[in-house]
């Protein structure tokens, strides 16, 4: 098993246990507990621009029951993503992808989900362009192999992790790796199942040339069995907690 101190640690949706989901104060939370790596969820507005918010629509979060796609950045603004969770985070705003890419120390990366469409990859594009952080710290990932695809095709150099659940145990390691390769991602990020992703299934991934990303550890025992399967990035609700259990 190779030593912790070899796996990042990325803060998922920022530091999500202590603080309101992909908002600037969780993102800044988790920067604060010494995480290697955030990663959060963006769709794009009625309006074009790119946001921070992990749902489709904005009932659970923000209390109204409206589809993210269908609101102008303007809408989506008046809305408070912070309450929810805690009165002290009260007037927490949905944020830009612009902003939260200024929170990015050097050295540091984001993992930027796109979980709507490849429509949404031009505006992303600009937004990277224009954030000046080096293409290695700006990681894309998706769900939809059609939004690698289409990233890929225009930044080749800017990293790509296809987002895959094998909770059911359904594609093979093989399967997998050849989905990624022929969208040409960089690597795969895959849920924390400890019954598919072993050792070999791991080793295949990296023998391959992929990176190995998870999701979602919040546990030491399951952090232990994704070391172990040869994971090389953790991402986990609690950042700072989980590096000070693997006493990294």
């Amino acid at each position: 098993m190779p030593p912790p101190s070899r796996v990042e640690i990325i803060g998922h949706r920022g530091a999500s246990f202590d603080a309101p989901e992909n908002t600037l104060a969780s993102i800044r939370l988790a920067w604060e507990q010494h995480a290697d790596a955030i990663d959060f969820d963006v769709w794009q507005s009625r309006d074009g621009h790119v946001v921070v918010f992990h749902d489709a629509t904005t009932k659970r979060i923000g209390g109204v029951e409206k589809l993210v796609s269908e609101q102008s950045l303007e809408e989506l603004r008046q809305l408070d993503v912070g309450a929810w969770k805690h009165a002290q985070f009260a007037g927490e705003r949905i944020a830009t992808l612009a902003e939260a890419l200024a929170t990015v120390p050097l050295g540091k990366r984001a993992l930027i989900e796109v979980k709507c469409g490849p429509e949404a990859v031009p505006e992303l594009n600009r937004v990277l362009t224009a954030s000046k952080l080096a293409p290695e710290q700006t990681v894309v990932i998706s769900f939809h192999s059609t939004v690698i695809a289409a990233m890929k095709a225009v930044r080749p150099d800017v990293p790509a992790f296809l987002v895959v659940n094998i909770a059911d145990g359904k594609q093979t390691a093989e399967e997998l790796i050849a989905t990624a390769k022929q969208i040409n991602a960089n690597g795969l990020d895959f849920s924390a199942t400890p019954t598919v992703l072993d050792a070999a299934f791991g080793g295949k991934v990296l023998a391959a040339g992929l990176k190995l990303c998870v999701w979602t550890v919040d546990t030491v025992e399951l952090a232990h069995a994704m070391i172990a399967a040869s994971v090389q990035s953790l991402t986990t609700n609690r950042p700072g907690w989980l590096r000070e259990q693997l006493k990294m």
